[in-house]
């Protein structure tokens, strides 16, 4: 991915009937150690403060996280369920919550059969956002994703939303492919500054996003 720096002039914020998506892992939640069980999770600073944030805006959260953890028989889905139990009461800490959370337990070379599958939500496909826009009215041309690594960054552009990429986690150099997105930053608090620093202005998207 290209590592220009972040870019003033594209708009991100989230229209009216848009929404905020965040990857988890390296974007709200640290990337240092695989999140296994509840106990292996742990904030990036500020995230809850910063959701918050987005919380008293009236802006939709929306997690979308890849699992293939649970494909590879690392966990199962019902610890990510604790998983992200614990999350939820580690947001609260600061007064933040998420709407909703999506995740993929796919993955192509799953060693439980039952999750190897090419499926349509593993990112960079756009399953998971799909499924919120119709499962929660949201305009996905509205939003924003914001994520650490090229395949959030891609799933955004295939789905029409604006893209900010975050130098935590990741930071874009997990070099699966090479997209540019709207803006890079520092770390989630600073996506969401950029994210209400523009509202409520519509992402803009003038031409059709690229095919899978």
């Amino acid at each position: 991915m290209s590592r220009r720096e972040e870019t003033a002039h594209a708009a991100v914020g989230v229209g009216p009937r848009g929404a905020a998506f965040l990857d988890r892992d390296g974007v709200i939640t640290t990337q240092g150690t695989h999140v296994n069980r509840p106990d292996d999770l742990e904030l990036v600073t500020g995230a809850g403060a910063a959701i918050a944030r987005l919380n008293r805006a009236g802006v939709p959260v929306v997690v979308v996280t890849n699992q293939g953890g649970i494909a590879l028989g690392h966990l199962t889905e019902e610890t990510l369920g604790a998983i992200h139990d614990r999350m939820r009461r580690e947001l609260a800490r600061d007064g933040a919550h998420v709407d909703a959370i999506y995740y993929c337990p796919h993955h192509d070379r799953a060693t439980v059969t039952a999750y190897l599958a090419e499926c349509d939500c593993r990112k960079p496909a756009i399953g998971m956002l799909e499924r919120a826009r119709d499962e929660l009215g949201i305009d996905l041309r509205e939003s924003v994703i914001v994520g650490d690594s090229t395949s959030d960054i891609l799933a955004g552009i295939r789905a029409g939303c604006a893209t900010i990429l975050v130098r935590t986690g990741f930071g874009g150099e997990d070099g699966k492919c090479t997209v540019e997105p709207d803006a890079i930053v520092d770390d989630l608090p600073s996506a969401i500054d950029r994210i209400l620093a523009d509202r409520p202005s519509r992402c803009l998207h003038t031409a059709d996003p690229p095919g899978p």
